[in-house]
């Protein structure tokens, strides 16, 4: 005569398979290969690439804080629904032991393009704006090639 078998609890461990019997999953990219970035990194790489191109003829950049945000921010008197341009970058001088900045606005930028060309050449306009504006000079003083296609 066969005795019953009684269910034996399972040891509590580290998980050895998904509940589907394939196993654990394996790593999402080799490790040689570098994992996707997100928009935002991307979109934080082209502001990056475009300061430092304009630092190697503009060093007190170097002095000069860049941002990346979202979206700008309505002030308590901004009204949303106003058909004022949405701003795609902006600066903030130095005061108070506080260094300059320029905000670059990635939502309104990326709204405004379509691939990532496009994309990085009006980050790189936006940027010399901006720094035109901080620095009380004309874009095309900041980079030659300000406004060519």
């Amino acid at each position: 005569m066969d005795k019953p078998v009684t269910p034996r609890a399972a040891a509590p461990g580290p998980r050895r398979r998904d509940r589907h019997g394939r196993g654990m999953r394996g790593p999402i990219a080799p490790p040689q290969v570098p994992l996707a970035a997100s928009r935002a990194e991307v979109f934080a790489d082209l502001v990056q690439d475009s300061v430092e191109q304009l630092e190697r003829r503009w060093p007190q950049l170097a002095d000069i804080d860049f941002l990346v945000l979202e979206v700008p921010r309505l002030d308590g008197a901004g009204d949303p629904w106003s058909d004022e341009p949405v701003p795609l970058g902006g600066t903030v001088p130095s005061r108070d032991g506080r260094r300059a900045r320029v905000v670059v606005y990635r939502r309104p930028v990326e709204i405004r393009t379509k691939g990532r060309d496009e994309r990085a050449a009006l980050v790189h306009e936006v940027v010399v704006e901006q720094v035109a504006d901080l620095l009380g000079l004309t874009p095309e003083t900041v980079d030659p090639r300000y406004g060519e296609d």
